[in-house]
């Protein structure tokens, strides 16, 4: 007996129904969780291994600030250990607190050339090393002048005021520079200080000794002649200079170019210096510390000064120092290093996951399926969107306690309320951005490709291109928040800003992020935060909307202004009224089918009573699929009206593309009709399919299931959709179960990606038939089911029809006959003829079929006269290998005849086989269909 459901299932009880199904299959998916879930951990995991092993790598003496061996004993006689510059060799000396750094000279910066080295093979061939100043400028007289100036100095050191001597010379080193000037890196290396002087004919190399911590170091000194190369234009200089290094002059000499000078419209009460250089670049794009730049400044301010004034005039840079620092020792957090492109990575990998499960479910109308079923976009959408939200904050928070956990000091050092805010905003935009997008795919490898590709495309794009222009001061500001509104970006903006104040954290000792630094000017998390919560709930709502207007997953597309008609909930009654769409309702009656013309008639009738007394009410409908590639459109349905009552079985017999499977989704929503009107329970199938949807039942031509849920799981769900609860919904399941036989043996508990294809096909009818809906589709229902199946499943449709109005498509005739209490043959689109099975075969199966097997084909002529004797008026339908079949009228036959002709034949000659059949429903179905065909062709 079947159990009906309780009037239409509440928004609560759908919603549940759906976040019970959800939480199964989460439950049944844990394996994909489970890894999911892995990524985030290996991948801190790994960060951890690398930061260890770096920590183990520089946990030595020479990246430490040094301490002696001994200096004395305790007073127990231990060794005493005393630490600090004076006990640090030369490189150890960058990490001891240093409250008081060492003042250095501010010496020249110079390329890294060899050629000034007089052991240089280039100089032996060439005979000379000239390093090359370029001067430009509007007044070339001055110009040479100043240049004239630039190695006046002599280098003559004074005892131990190493400092003095270098600060009136010209001294340059081709070291590179560094972050900080604690050390100076020139007197670290093996390369000599370089003194430019006019000639070098009297200078005497000798080292000089420079005190680093404890140490004194003999410091090489040579000297090098400069000069100087004038050019009538700026651009001129700018090709040369940056052209690279080792230019030929015009003697033929190799030159080398230290630096340019342009001094622009600089007179004797002017004087405007543009100056060339060429320094190591930060992966920032930030120069490196510009202490070496200011001796190219002071070089030319002593030049102009001593054209005023004298030879004797200058300025001194007596020293450069650091400012005071605490101890320091050699360390990177890697995880703040690497977190903003890896922790995208994480973030984002969530993305695939949403898209491809809302794209699953449209590529296999599961989406459309549950909503034939009763379940309304408002459940739908705010279960699966709440569903994907704990998903990602699940993910999220195992995501940030590994890393905590583990001692990454990206997550330690921050502010975790910040970390929760930020991505719980992330993860609600991620989750919008994945509904949006999803209405734009149709296959779930496609979604996945595409969207593994956003993830690391977009981590990439972060790290190697975004970075650079956060970090690039010129930059507009307005362009970088103009790209964080591409949620990635804004991701990785996140992201950085945490990491920046992490490493500071980190290295200074200093808390990381805290919400007093949002108001910082520099800090992009303030903005970041904004964008993505504005941004959130607009995507949020432009994905409903396309949803709704445009998606093919949910159902008929609702038209793009819906939100603004209020007509929509009540307007289903209008719509009884023929004069909406009669003009044409007669095209494709002919005078030959009275049954479709009464058909028709009685649906004109019944859409002029004020009440619906039909269940199924189809009024000239019509399906038209535009033409493409220039072909002409293609006409699926023709005008079909039909009415329908409660209580009766519909079958619709039809040759494949007929066009009856276009009919069935017209019915139940999947397409909607492009002319004409179907009325289901009195509602409109255009405008109130939500509402039909909550009394109907569906049968789909090909079974839409979730594999991994069991038979029992569909139906508790679907029968839950209908409103079924309690022990109402068990014993709905159990007998269902039991009327499809697939509840003993523990079938019904069993995976459905594990039955055959006829046990999901009995699945999909007790799907159809649960909570007792009052219209059901059948779409071939018995397809690749065993005889005893297919014989069980005619008496489960045989009870349910009893209540319910139920349409069936077939292709097995016997099946027809049995369960169908009217038949409509469809051919090319329109109905044929409609009637119960015993007028379809009186009407069109006025004959009986005689059927003649001979031993041999030269007696085909014997049997033929035969046959004409007994029916003049007979007609050969078939003939091949000695058996011929003939359609014999009944008016012209008499069975006796037939049986006493057979019998005299016998003693002429060898008959095989003979039979008389009455006509069948097949072959009613044959002729009609031929017949339809017949008259397409020759129209």
């Amino acid at each position: 007996m079947a159990i009906s459901s309780q009037g239409r299932s509440s928004f609560g009880t759908q919603a549940n129904a759906l976040l019970l199904k959800n939480l199964t299959f989460q439950k049944r998916n844990y394996l994909t969780n489970l890894r999911l879930v892995a990524y985030p951990f290996i991948l801190c995991l790994l960060l951890f291994l690398i930061q260890d092993l770096a920590d183990r790598a520089f946990d030595k003496d020479e990246f430490k600030c040094g301490c002696s061996t001994c200096t004395g004993t305790n007073g127990d006689g231990t060794c005493k250990k005393e630490c600090g510059v004076q006990y640090s060799t030369s490189r150890q000396v960058g990490y001891c607190p240093n409250p008081n750094p060492p003042e250095w000279p501010a010496l020249l910066q110079v390329p890294p050339f060899s050629v000034l080295d007089p052991d240089s093979e280039s100089c032996r061939i060439n005979g000379s090393c000239n390093p090359v100043f370029l001067l430009t400028g509007l007044n070339q007289t001055l110009g040479l002048s100043l240049g004239e100036n630039f190695f006046t100095g002599v280098f003559s050191p004074n005892g131990s005021d190493v400092l003095d001597a270098l600060a009136n010379s010209l001294a340059g080193s081709d070291t590179h520079t560094q972050g900080s000037n604690f050390v100076e890196p020139a007197f670290l290396s093996d390369r000599p200080l370089y003194i430019f002087q006019a000639d070098c004919a009297n200078f005497s190399p000798k080292p000089i000794p420079m005190h680093i911590a404890s140490s004194t170091i003999p410091i090489e000194v040579r000297c090098v002649q400069g000069t100087n190369i004038w050019h009538n234009s700026s651009s001129s200089v700018n090709d040369e200079f940056f052209k690279g290094y080792l230019q030929s002059n015009p003697e033929g000499k190799i030159t080398e170019i230290v630096a340019a000078f342009d001094f622009l419209n600089s007179n004797d009460n002017i004087f405007n210096l543009g100056i060339y250089t060429k320094r190591e670049i930060y992966r920032s794009g930030e120069p490196k510390r510009m202490t070496r730049f200011l001796r190219s400044v002071n070089l030319a301010s002593n030049a102009y000064l001593q054209h005023l004034k004298g030879a004797g005039v200058k300025m001194l840079i007596d020293f450069v120092k650091e400012m005071p620092k605490q101890q320091s020792q050699f360390s990177m957090d890697f995880s703040s290093f690497l977190g903003a492109l890896f922790f995208s990575w994480v973030v984002l990998q969530l993305f695939p996951v949403v898209l491809t499960s809302l794209v699953y479910e449209k590529q296999h109308k599961l989406r459309i399926m549950m909503k034939m079923h009763g379940l309304g976009d408002g459940p739908y959408w705010v279960i699966s969107y709440m569903y994907f939200l704990l998903l990602s904050v699940v993910y999220m928070t195992c995501f940030v306690a590994f890393g905590s956990l583990i001692g990454l000091k990206f997550f330690t050092l921050n502010d975790y309320s910040i970390q929760f805010v930020f991505y719980f905003i992330y993860v609600n935009l991620q989750i919008s951005v994945a509904f949006l997008v999803a209405t734009l795919f149709s296959n779930v490898k496609t979604a996945a490709v595409i969207g593994h590709i956003c993830v690391f495309g977009s981590g990439l794009l972060g790290s190697f291109l975004f970075q650079y222009f956060v970090e690039d001061n010129s930059f507009p500001r307005g362009w970088i928040i103009v790209l964080e509104i591409f949620p990635s970006f804004a991701l990785y903006r996140g992201l950085y800003e945490f990491a920046e104040l992490a490493i500071a954290g980190s290295t200074l000792g200093i808390d990381g992020m805290r919400w007093k630094d949002l108001n910082d000017g520099t800090n992009g998390m303030r903005e970041v935060l904004i964008i993505m919560l504005v941004e959130w709930l607009i995507v949020l709502c432009f994905a409903f909307y396309l949803d709704q207007v445009a998606s093919s997953g949910s159902g008929v597309k609702k038209h793009p202004l819906f939100f603004l008609k209020n007509w929509n909930n009540n307007r289903s009654s209008s719509f009884r009224r023929p004069s909406l769409q009669k003009q044409d309702s007669k095209v494709f009656v002919e005078i030959d089918k009275p049954d479709v013309m009464q058909e028709r008639e009685k649906v004109e009738q019944l859409l002029l009573e004020p009440q619906a007394s039909h269940a199924i009410v189809v009024d000239n409908i019509k399906k038209v699929y535009p033409g493409t590639d220039g072909n002409p459109d293609m006409s699926a349905v023709r005008g079909l009206s039909l009415a329908l009552p409660r209580g009766e079985c519909f079958g619709m017999l039809g040759p494949n593309g007929a066009g009856k499977t276009s009919f069935i989704s017209m019915m139940i929503g999947l397409t909607p009709p492009t002319s004409g009107m179907a009325l289901v329970e009195g509602l409109d199938i255009r405008t109130d399919m939500d509402k039909i949807y909550t009394s109907m039942g569906v049968c789909p031509q090909h079974d839409l299931l979730w594999e991994i849920l069991t038979g029992r799981e569909h139906l508790m769900f679907y029968g839950r959709l209908k409103n079924l609860k309690g022990a109402a919904l068990k014993q709905a399941v159990e007998d269902s179960l039991k009327s499809v036989n697939l509840f003993h043996g523990g079938v019904g508990d069993k995976k459905a990606g594990k039955y055959s294809g006829g046990m999901k096909r009995r699945l999909s009818v007790a799907i159809s038939l649960i909570g007792d809906p009052k219209v059901v589709y059948m779409d071939e229902p018995s397809t690749g089911l065993d005889p005893a199946s297919r014989h069980n499943l005619w008496n489960v449709v045989k009870r349910a029809k009893e209540n319910r109005a139920i349409i069936l498509t077939t292709h097995s005739m016997e099946e027809a006959e049995v369960l169908c209490d009217r038949l409509g043959i469809f051919v090319d689109g329109s109905l044929q003829c409609i009637g119960n099975p015993k007028e379809l075969k009186g009407r069109y199966g006025g004959s009986y079929v005689f059927t003649m097997t001979t031993s041999s084909s030269n007696n085909e002529e014997e049997v033929e006269n035969l046959v004409r004797r007994l029916s003049p008026n007979a007609n050969k339908i078939y003939n091949i290998s000695g058996t011929q079949k003939f359609e014999l009228p009944k008016e012209e036959v008499r069975i006796a005849d037939v049986f006493a002709a057979v019998e005299n034949a016998k003693k002429k000659f060898t008959i095989n086989a003979w039979g008389l059949a009455d006509t069948t429903l097949e072959d009613v179905f044959i002729k009609v269909a031929r017949g339809a065909q017949a008259f397409q062709t020759l129209s």
